[in-house]
């Protein structure tokens, strides 16, 4: 028996695919986990995280939340390896997260 995400994967109106909220998130609400094996390369589904010793290294994503995008305004955030709402979002939105300051001097 598979678990239903509270989340699914469609055509993003901000590039390409994206993730949206199946169900309301209030603030503060647990949304998912970032998943995948541990990297020192960049790329484009990698996230950046720092581990209790404030040293960082690399996720290469492999669940449906390798597929977030960025926003300036996003409404979730990664308290580590976990993404939380930052504000409510409502069924059927997408859910985005500031991919961080290097990002943006990015293309």
């Amino acid at each position: 028996m598979s678990r239903r995400e509270p989340f699914e994967v469609a055509t993003s109106s901000i590039h390409g695919r994206g993730v949206f909220a199946r169900q309301r998130f209030r603030k503060g609400t647990y949304i998912g986990t970032f998943e995948g094996r541990e990297t020192d390369c960049n790329g484009t589904h990698v996230l950046w995280v720092y581990d209790e010793d404030d040293r960082e290294y690399g996720v290469e994503g492999e669940n449906e939340l390798r597929f977030l995008n960025h926003s300036a305004r996003p409404n979730a955030e990664f308290r580590g390896l976990d993404l939380h709402a930052l504000g409510t979002i409502e069924a059927g939105h997408e859910i985005t997260f500031d991919y961080g300051e290097e990002w943006e001097g990015e293309g």
